[in-house]
């Protein structure tokens, strides 16, 4: 067995204000009332809430806060992201991962802003795996990343075996985005951590996933914290003999296919059909749109 712990934070984000201290208020309860967890996990957008009307640097004072709290308390920390701002004023949805040491050992960028809605919003470039030592790879996306599954197909292709997947969602399709959630799991066999914020940053229902798409936990719609042990030797016996033991050996029957894949390849037209939706914009009123 190899055991890891690690706790989401379902908590209230508000809009229009810094939200670092209150994170840092949470991470100490965490850690003491729950010494056992190595890592923390927070939702998107946790540290300042989902308007990018004051968006910081990275580094900054702000990621330096939590950098010496990941050290003070020896924990793994990902506090959900925060709207960044870089040297050439483009705004990117970028969460931080810290290690226990206090190092910065990733930034990753969301790479699917939610358009329209996310306007202004860049897409990164670059997916985001890291590896605990002794432990394993975890891969790490943000909300509407999972929407689109080539995402979770490259983190785990390159090795992720746990999913780190914080998100604000406040909108009626949750229950659906939870079922994206269960499917991702099992169709990549991956431990899914699925965090969500509350106020202007979600209402809740966050979720812990297991490797054969069973939901280990599923919050409500108040402020909860979510420490879960679990066992990434599942999530390699199950890769390797299938789910629930002997069933679909999905990720090596991805590798193996014996048929190309035309819907990548933009010069063989299997892609015309998308050229027909029309731009990706606002919809307005149902019959008053021009």
């Amino acid at each position: 067995m190899t055991p890891f712990s690690i706790a989401g934070v379902q908590m209230f984000v508000p809009a229009y204000k810094s939200n670092v201290e209150a994170v840092l208020h949470r991470l100490h309860i965490l850690v003491s009332r729950f010494p056992w967890v190595n890592m923390a996990l927070f939702s998107e957008l946790a540290l300042c809430g989902p308007i990018h009307n004051a968006p910081v640097s990275l580094p900054g004072p702000e990621e330096d806060q939590l950098r010496r709290a990941a050290a003070k308390y020896g924990v793994w920390l990902i506090p959900g992201s925060i709207f960044e701002k870089d040297d050439e004023g483009r705004i990117f949805n970028t969460s931080p991962v810290i290690a226990p040491d206090g190092t910065v050992i990733a930034r990753y960028r969301k790479m699917v802003p939610f358009l329209p809605y996310e306007v202004g919003v860049t897409a990164g470039t670059e997916f985001c795996v890291f590896d605990v030592p002794s432990v394993g790879r975890f891969g790490l996306s943000i909300c509407y990343d999972m929407w689109l599954p080539e995402t979770t197909r490259s983190l785990t292709s390159m090795g992720a075996e746990v999913l780190l997947h914080p998100v604000l969602t406040g909108t009626i399709d949750r229950s659906v985005e939870l079922a994206i959630a269960r499917a991702t799991a099992a169709q990549f066999q991956c431990y899914l951590f699925d965090i969500n914020g509350l106020g202007p940053g979600g209402f809740g229902r966050s979720a812990v996933i297991d490797p054969s798409g069973i939901v280990i936990y599923q919050a409500g719609g108040a402020d909860e914290t979510i420490p879960v042990e679990i066992d990434l030797d599942q999530v390699r016996r199950q890769r390797e003999r299938g789910l629930h033991g002997g069933l679909g050996q999905l990720l090596k029957s991805f590798r193996d296919r014996q048929f190309a894949l035309p819907v990548y390849d933009g010069s063989s037209g299997a892609t015309e059909y998308l050229k027909s939706l029309g731009p990706l914009r606002m919809p307005g009123k149902p019959g008053l749109e021009s």
